[in-house]
């Protein structure tokens, strides 16, 4: 089902992603990180659904269709190298800037930061063009509320 939707994300010049497309793309990247700690919970699930109706305007049963369709893309999709940089081309920068501070609500939304959470948001971070001191000011942005 999401093999051509992957082979046009990782050819070597992805054409600029449909908003749909980016929005599964991302989604799927929200649901990485948050599987990254082997504790995918419904506190995570719910967040992810949140940051899809705030960034889309989704009502709370396209969020959760959205998020269940990310879960199956994400756990096709190539490593996380591949896909990161496939989505930074495909993504304009100031998007990328929101997926980071999205990406923190997750890691984030059970009160807790796992290694491997904190290490694959440094990756993703990386990997998306996004300067640490950026990500850092996101995550300090995403705590203090």
């Amino acid at each position: 089902m999401f093999a051509d939707f992957i082979k046009r994300l990782t050819q070597p010049d992805p054409a600029p992603l449909a908003d749909t497309d980016a929005r599964l793309a991302l989604t799927a990247l929200l649901v990485r990180v948050a599987r990254s700690d082997n504790d995918y919970d419904a506190g995570e699930m719910r967040r992810i659904e949140e940051i899809a109706r705030d960034r889309y305007g989704l009502t709370p049963e396209q969020a959760a269709a959205l998020r269940a369709e990310a879960e199956a893309l994400e756990a096709q999709a190539p490593d996380t190298v591949r896909f990161t940089r496939a989505i930074k081309e495909a993504v304009p920068y100031e998007n990328r800037l929101g997926v980071i501070e999205a990406l923190w609500k997750v890691v984030l939304a059970d009160g807790t930061r796992a290694d491997e959470e904190d290490a694959l948001l440094r990756l993703v971070a990386s990997l998306l063009g996004v300067e640490d001191k950026d990500s850092a000011m996101a995550r300090q942005r995403v705590a203090a509320r």
